[in-house]
């Protein structure tokens, strides 16, 4: 298990790392904001490159959306550029068919459609079986009912890779997944919530009345949604987090140079053992969280069947850190801290990563029951 990135590896990183966007006074908003990831083929980092994208492995995907979560300053767009690929390009990806496949994922790729990942209701969250939408097969379509919720990108999404129940007496196996054009007649999108954080990244809610979805925008076959989706969450879970490690690495670059330019009682702050402490117990979690990280990757990339366990060991471990090294990055700037500025932001844009992608508590669930507990 060898994360000695090569040449090429180290190449793309730094590329990513140097080109992110930095922002002065006002941020572009909405799709004016994905133009230059989309320019950097973030967009597509994963994707087959015979449709443009970079067909890149977890481990090198990941590695990418790390400089990326390094660079920007908008945790939130970086969040959402994860989502599109992960959530919905790698289902499109691995699932769907002929040509639906070929024009999306090139839109995808490109930037030019944008996806949203509309899987969440208000009475199902990890619990897929409790998903209330329904697909009815009519002829050569599925009419499509149902509200979801947080759908990550809904208000500027073009496409929603969405999940609706295809036989009710299946259980798991009763479970679809399809790719619905956003101008399809039928379908609704709220206004975007205001949220905590990940301002970068709108969310809204996605309603399907009455939606004939063309058959072959299914992905897979019928029953097979459950698979598809604990696919793509493993390649979220895995690959979407090395944005919040990219995060951590900012947070302790400013909070060391903090540390190391500003005096008190005569003496830099870094001198004091309790600051530079809490550095190092900053950087321990990062690193830590990191190693765990690269070896879900690497496990994915394999097909490894301990992947499972892998990663929701790695989402737990990031995510706690995050959570963790924002609040220590808060107190290391003092009253500065309590202000609306960098590194309340970035509390803000962490604490939902331990409740996004499956909670907290549903990867130790996960961890526990591939111990065979």
């Amino acid at each position: 298990m060898d994360f000695d990135f090569d040449a090429a590896q180290r190449r793309r990183h730094d590329d990513v790392l140097a080109s992110a966007p930095r922002w002065e006074g006002a941020r572009p908003g909405g799709r004016e904001a994905w133009r230059l990831p989309a320019e950097l083929g973030l967009t597509g980092l994963c994707l087959p490159r015979e449709y443009g994208g970079g067909a890149l492995g977890a481990l090198d995907t990941a590695h990418c959306l790390e400089a990326f979560g390094r660079a920007c300053p908008d945790t939130g767009l970086a969040f959402g550029v994860a989502a599109h690929l992960l959530a919905c390009g790698v289902p499109i990806r691995d699932f769907a068919g002929g040509e639906v496949r070929a024009s999306l994922l090139t839109g995808m790729a490109q930037g030019r459609l944008i996806a949203g990942n509309a899987m969440t209701e208000e009475g199902a969250g990890s619990d897929i079986a409790a998903i209330a939408a329904r697909a009815t097969r009519d002829g050569d379509a599925y009419v499509l009912e149902g509200r979801k919720s947080f759908v990550s990108n809904g208000p500027i999404a073009d496409v929603f890779v969405t999940y609706a129940v295809t036989d009710p007496r299946a259980g798991f196996l009763g479970l679809s997944a399809f790719a619905v054009p956003r101008g399809l007649p039928g379908v609704r999108v709220g206004e975007p919530y205001e949220k905590l954080g990940l301002d970068g990244c709108q969310a809204s809610w996605v309603e399907f009345d009455g939606c004939r979805v063309p058959a072959d925008h299914r992905l897979g076959g019928e029953g097979q949604g459950g698979l598809v989706f604990q696919r793509s969450m493993a390649w979220e879970r895995g690959c979407l987090f090395g944005v919040y490690l990219g995060l951590m690495e900012r947070q302790l670059r400013e909070a060391g140079r903090r540390a190391a330019g500003r005096r008190q009682f005569g003496r830099r702050l870094a001198d004091f053992q309790a600051v530079s402490h809490r550095l190092a117990v900053m950087r321990q979690r990062l690193e830590s969280a990191r190693l765990l990280l690269y070896r879900a990757c690497w496990l994915i990339d394999r097909g490894r069947a301990e992947s499972t366990a892998a990663v929701a060991l790695s989402k737990v471990a990031v995510s706690e850190a995050v959570v963790a090294n924002s609040l220590d990055a808060v107190h290391l700037s003092g009253a500065a801290g309590y202000l609306s500025g960098e590194a309340e932001r970035h509390l803000r844009d962490a604490v939902p990563s331990t409740i996004f992608s499956g909670t907290t508590e549903i990867q130790r669930e996960i961890i526990a029951r591939e111990a065979g507990l």
